[in-house]
């Protein structure tokens, strides 16, 4: 196991992870390092790929509550917040919680919800609380949302809008798999096996305390200048028209601490900011039309980013 108690967190959840969801490590790896970091994942792929087993793996591997919200065009704000009802026997009013009461919550197909339903997961996912007729409630802790979302279908489907993208620590793609890890998974699914099948392998207070190692582990203010740079760099880039806000470099310098964790130390590198600059910048970034129309995309424009910005070479020596 890794040498810190997040680094061993982060061993027995990748590797519970990886038992069902064969040959992507580094998947695996960026997955639970937001977890780590204590921020919402949006998983986006084509069908097929493993994005809800990903979500399920990881909500089953923690020993707290999750629920599953699939969203359709008729789930209402309510069915994700939870509503009041008024008793007449006990003639008072009742707060009732919604799906977004638990640890882990699974936002299946999360753009087939209206924007009035996905407007509902905007307070909670940015303050983990939710505010009901001028009541406030808070979700447990730790709270992290898990999202699915099709990319390439557009029949019945509702954009993200960029504020709800913002709050997603990091989007990722599953990808295809190589032909060795596609019988692994052929010949899982023919056994039987499936993320149900999976135990908890980390309780609640373990979890917290990870995430609590996490948020102090080391961080050199060069090492935090150089985040600021990149995020800075993506506003000023002549194919954005709008680029990653200051909650992108938090999210930067937070995701890299996770990274730092999941190879056992408590201190943070520039590699580990450039292991995360794809995932946690891409999504949070608005081309202009030009660069839409030239078929850029924004995992390209992170890429001219990190080429152009320099790493800080006195920590760069630290790994």
């Amino acid at each position: 196991m890794s040498g810190t108690q997040a680094g061993q967190v982060y061993s027995l959840i990748a590797r519970n992870v990886q038992s069902v969801l064969r040959g992507k490590p580094e998947v695996v790896r960026l997955a639970v390092a937001a977890l780590l970091a204590e921020g919402h994942l949006l998983i986006e792929d084509v069908p097929g790929l493993g994005k809800t087993t990903l979500a399920r793996c990881i909500a089953r591997s923690i020993g707290g509550s999750w629920n599953r919200i699939q969203f359709t065009p008729d789930l209402l704000p309510g069915d994700i917040t939870g509503v009041t009802v008024y008793h007449q026997k006990e003639e008072q009013f009742t707060f009732h919680p919604g799906g977004i009461f638990a640890n882990v919550v699974v936002a299946d197909e999360i753009n087939r919800g209206t924007p009035k339903t996905q407007s509902a997961l905007l307070e909670v996912m940015s303050e983990r609380r939710v505010t009901v007729d001028a009541v406030t409630h808070p979700v447990p802790s730790p709270f992290l949302v898990v999202a699915t979302q099709n990319p390439i279908e557009m029949e019945g489907t509702y954009r993200l809008p960029e504020a709800q993208l913002d709050r997603f620590l990091m989007r990722l793609s599953v990808g295809y798999p190589d032909v060795d890890a596609e019988v692994l998974v052929i010949m899982s699914d023919c056994a039987g096996v499936s993320p149900d099948d999976l135990p908890a392998v980390v309780d609640i207070p373990t979890l917290v305390a990870a995430i609590t190692e996490v948020r102090k582990a080391h961080l050199d203010r060069a090492v935090v200048e150089y985040a600021a740079r990149l995020a800075g760099a993506t506003r000023e880039h002549t194919a954005v028209r709008f680029g990653a806000s200051p909650r992108g470099s938090i999210a930067l310098v937070r995701a890299a601490q996770a990274m730092a964790a999941t190879e056992g130390r408590n201190f943070v590198t520039p590699d580990d900011i450039k292991d995360v600059a794809v995932p946690v910048l891409a999504h949070r970034l608005v081309l202009t039309a030009d660069a839409e129309l030239n078929q850029r995309g924004p995992a390209e424009i992170v890429a001219d980013v990190l080429a152009a910005t320099p790493a800080p070479a006195l920590n760069q020596s630290a790994r």
